[in-house]
């Protein structure tokens, strides 16, 4: 029981700190890899509740599709001119 509780302690303090850093990332990339990592330790929770099949879907869909689609789109949208990354 105490186990749990650490556990859960841990795992939701990464979700926090994940989230809080996709928030304050500057770096878009960064900020898609934390989000994934934030969705990741959200279906850890759904692990812990023993719905095994939600935290499939959390990461079938959300990390493997919309994750994919947003790192895809940061990375073929990047451009390396400095004119206009400074602007």
């Amino acid at each position: 029981m105490v186990l749990d509780t650490i556990a859960f302690a841990l795992f939701a303090l990464v979700t926090l700190a994940c989230s809080l850093g996709v928030v304050l990332a500057r770096d878009v990339f960064h900020a898609s890899l934390l989000l994934g990592a934030a969705l990741l330790s959200v279906a850890v929770h759904y692990v812990m509740l023993q719905a095994e099949f939600i935290a499939a879907m959390q990461v079938l869909v959300y990390v493997g599709g919309v994750l994919i689609l947003i790192t895809f789109a940061v990375m073929l949208t990047r451009t390396d001119d400095p004119e206009v990354s400074s602007v």
